[in-house]
């Protein structure tokens, strides 16, 4: 993380100030063992070390401890919101772990600006806020400033549909940061807007098992980034992703096939433009861990690769001999939404699952849409999805009815943040969320969320 922030300042420099940062610490257990598990942010969060280490590098959060370590990620939200605004003059940049958190973050405060203002006006919390140690950290903050409130309330009243949103509210801000790549990329649109001309950078390449590599290269656009491999951080091999004979087996494996998956390969045996599978043995007691991230070899710099983050292995839309990536089901959304464009309407969030109980077998994208839209666009919208996945397996199943047409169903304003609230109240850090792009029949909690909620549906006639 000093590198990172090294390289961030050698680009931004940035003066003594603070920063809005959408952090939450989630709830933290003990094993059998007595050792303390918990998210990775959160173990970073509580360490006695990282506040001395943010207010060392120019980044201490707005929010007081009590509000990262809310019980409530809902009441920490607002409060951050708030603290924010308080300090507007004083934010040097915006950040959280995940772009989808800083989205989220910033359509909530569509929703309470102007329960906001009011706190900011009589100098008092809303009473929305429960927590006697979150109200009390509030109360050191909040002071009466009708000034404040009448200039928050002209700029959100001037916008238009909330443009330039970031900008407005944080005049000194330089920049706006976080893991933008891979499942974040498809909020990028929505962050572009809220931004304006304010620049996104991209953080670097790490997970829950090891930090892998460094952006260095932070001023350019999120969706070109790549990571230089730290060789100081763990022994890192590389599976060339060749073609499975065993991905390809449906049913039945027959004797005479064995698995093919090449050797992997050292740090520096890597070649230009192929695209391999990371397994790391770390420090931390790692041996050969198969991260399941699948990267392309862009260059290096100096001897150590550097990657481009391609997509999660393991999630894949697959009936017959299709194979579709989640990077296939994102450039499919990407193709269909755009016939949304003329009537300003954006999906909001996006996820998939394999409906095995029809026959044959088909893919169901579900829709979560800020509006409400024409049932011969949603058609259209339908149409388009399905012949987007260009996998010809994908296409040759479908023109034989090997697998049925592609159903867009569309499911009401709200559903993708039950979702999360779903996965925060099993203990993860709203901070850390990932919306599942490919819903399983493991995850059968998450899929009767999405099929409860569904308001509309529409099968494709493409084929």
């Amino acid at each position: 993380m000093l590198l990172e922030k090294v390289l961030l300042h050698r680009e931004f420099p940035i003066e003594n100030g603070k920063a809005l940062q959408f952090i939450y610490s989630s709830k933290q257990s003990k094993t059998q063992g007595g050792l303390i598990a918990g998210t990775t942010t959160t173990n970073v969060f509580r360490n006695p070390q990282f506040k001395k280490a943010m207010e060392a590098m120019q980044s201490q959060c707005c929010s007081p401890d009590e509000v990262i370590f809310g019980p409530d990620s809902h009441q920490s939200l607002y409060c951050h919101l708030l603290c924010g605004l308080i300090f507007r003059q004083e934010i040097q940049f915006i950040s959280s772990t995940f772009s989808h958190s800083i989205v989220h973050g910033f359509r909530t405060f569509e929703q309470v600006w102007e329960e906001l203002c009011v706190d900011i006006r009589e100098g008092e919390l809303t009473s929305r806020i429960t927590f006697p140690s979150v109200r009390s950290a509030m109360a050191k903050l909040l002071k009466p400033n009708p000034q404040l409130a009448d200039l928050i309330r002209e700029k959100c009243l001037g916008m238009n549909n909330w443009y330039g949103l970031v900008r407005e509210l944080f005049p000194n801000a330089k920049y706006i940061y976080g893991i933008m790549t891979g499942s974040m990329e498809p909020y990028l649109k929505k962050l572009r807007h809220y931004a304006g001309d304010l620049p996104l950078l991209s953080a670097d390449y790490g997970s829950s098992e090891g930090w892998i590599g460094a952006n260095v290269n932070p001023i350019v656009p999120p969706e070109s980034a790549t990571y230089v491999v730290l060789p100081n951080i763990g022994y890192f091999e590389f599976i060339p992703l060749k073609e499975n004979v065993e991905e390809h087996v449906q049913g039945e494996v027959s004797n005479s096939f064995l698995s093919t998956e090449p050797e992997p390969v050292g740090l520096t045996e890597v070649k230009v433009g192929e695209e391999y599978e990371i397994i790391i043995t770390s420090f931390a007691g790692l041996y050969r861990y198969r991260l399941g991230d699948v990267v392309k070899v862009t260059g290096f710099h100096n001897l150590s690769p550097e990657l481009k983050f391609v997509r999660r292995r393991n999630l894949m839309l697959t009936i017959n001999i299709d194979k579709n990536t989640e990077t296939d089901l994102q450039l499919a959304v990407e193709a269909a939404s755009k016939l949304n464009a003329e009537e300003k309407l954006e999906v909001l969030d996006f996820s998939s699952h394999v409906d095995l109980s029809t026959d044959p077998g088909h893919y169901v994208i579900f829709w979560e849409i800020n509006g409400e839209v024409g049932d011969e666009v949603l058609k259209e919208c339908c149409n388009c999805l399905d012949r987007s996945f260009v996998d010809a397996g994908y296409v040759s199943s479908r023109k034989v009815n090997a697998i049925g047409p592609l159903e867009l169903r569309i499911v009401q304003k709200g559903t993708f943040q039950n979702i999360l609230d779903h996965y925060v109240g099993l203990g993860a850090a709203l901070s850390q969320f990932k919306t599942p792009r490919c819903v399983g029949p493991r995850n059968m909690e998450v899929l009767q969320i999405l099929c409860d909620n569904v308001v509309k549906s529409y099968f494709s006639t493409a084929f």
